[in-house]
């Protein structure tokens, strides 16, 4: 295991085997780290014929208004989750955590990875994001995987989605007891990418804002289904 930096966001680089062949890029919850995940790559049960690089990137540290200006490593400015009102997000900062990741992905490609072998992949903040950048980018992606989030910029979705991925198989998953992010913004995350006409794959569990063992092993059969 080594640790990126240079100018791109510095990495945490987990590889499954030699020349890999996928990239899954993952991005940890806001407050959290690249760490956050790390430990999650050996229990998916992937097969050691897949070849996979797995990157978790540390999102940079800026004030959060929802946490009172608090500075902490988040992948943009936002404030406000509700139910009713949902989530008001800071956009320069949301574009710029977009292009960052971007600059991941378009790395992975110059290593020779290529876009139709790489899953954007998220927690909580971290799985907007991989929503986010991953339904605009302008090559077709293997696929998004989103737990525990919601969809930001949702009204600008018709508009900014780029038609590479149009087709993309997204994994969402969300606990029935989360009390950080509200069912009710997932399920409406969900219902818009259904009725826009996306390979939605949803799944709920009796868990707050967490991960449990049956949805990583629902994560592990997904990723076996998109990568092989």
């Amino acid at each position: 295991m080594t640790t990126l930096s240079a100018e791109l966001l510095p990495a945490i680089e987990l590889e499954t085997g030699v020349h890999p062949t996928h990239t899954i890029l993952w991005m940890h919850g806001l407050g959290a780290d690249g760490n956050d995940f790390v430990p999650i790559v050996d229990e998916l049960g992937l097969p050691s014929s897949l070849h996979i690089r797995f990157l978790f990137p540390h999102a940079p540290m800026r004030p959060v208004s929802i946490n009172r200006g608090l500075v902490m490593r988040a992948w943009h400015d936002y404030d406000v989750v509700d139910p009713h009102s949902g989530v008001r997000e800071e956009m320069t900062s949301l574009r710029d955590s977009q292009r960052a990741i971007e600059a991941l992905i378009d790395r992975e490609l110059h290593r020779g990875i290529e876009p139709g072998n790489v899953v954007l992949a998220g927690f909580s903040q971290g799985g907007a994001m991989a929503l986010h950048t991953g339904l605009r980018y302008p090559e077709e992606l293997a696929g998004i995987m989103a737990l525990s989030c919601y969809l930001p910029a949702s009204q600008m979705l018709a508009a900014e989605a780029h038609r590479a991925n149009a087709g993309i198989s997204i994994f969402m998953a969300h606990g029935s007891a989360d009390n950080v992010v509200p069912m009710t913004l997932a399920a409406a995350a969900s219902r818009q990418l259904h009725e826009s006409g996306y390979a939605m794959e949803w799944h709920e569990y009796p868990m707050a804002h967490s991960v449990c063992a049956d949805e990583i092993a629902d994560i592990g059969d997904w990723l076996k289904r998109i990568l092989t």
